[in-house]
């Protein structure tokens, strides 16, 4: 639900005919910084601040849809703050609390061979090297020491992304994953 203020964000509305149909949510706008309309921004890309490069930003809220371009940001302690185009002091960003941040696919870089943005393996379904259905990777966990596959089947299973030990293939036309991971291994 997006705040309430009298700052007006039609400036920011565009047609929905414009959306763009390859957006990936990237964050949220999690609160106020300063006087001057900077935002804390909770960023869902690793490293945190590369959330900035992917500008301009589509935030929605209340089934409002807003086009944004970033005018700066920075890492602030253990999290991101930004500045938005024309949005000036406390008030002006008030009005943007709680929009969810999303940002268009064409904007990410170029991956290498066999390396993948998470939002790219949201949905597809993992199996097993005997064939057995595990489920399908609802969301990655960033565990320190290595991402973890959130798997939902008939249980939930977490298996960690490690090539080649327990990841085996990932196949992204065919929307499968190939894993060393028995079904009884987290019983």
């Amino acid at each position: 639900m997006s705040a309430q203020s009298s700052y007006d964000l039609s400036s920011f509305e565009f047609e929905q005919s414009e959306l763009p149909d390859d957006l990936i949510r990237m964050g949220k706008i999690s609160g106020l910084f300063g006087v001057k309309g900077w935002l804390k921004i909770y960023s869902d890309t690793q490293p945190r601040k590369n959330i900035l490069k992917y500008s301009p930003w589509y935030l929605h809220a209340d089934k409002q849809w807003l086009k944004v371009d970033v005018e700066d940001g920075r890492v602030h302690n253990k999290g991101v703050v930004a500045k938005l185009l024309h949005c000036d002091d406390r008030t002006d960003a008030f009005a943007f609390l709680n929009y969810h941040i999303y940002s268009s696919r064409n904007l990410f870089d170029s991956l290498a061979k066999n390396e993948y943005y998470w939002s790219d393996l949201v949905g597809l379904d993992v199996y097993n090297l005997t064939e057995q259905y595990l489920g399908v990777v609802s969301h990655l966990i960033d565990a320190s020491s290595q991402d973890v596959l959130v798997i939902k089947g008939e249980i939930e299973r977490l298996i960690p992304f490690v090539k080649d030990h327990y990841i085996k293939s990932v196949d992204l036309e065919k929307k499968l994953i190939i894993v060393d991971w028995e079904l009884d291994f987290d019983d």
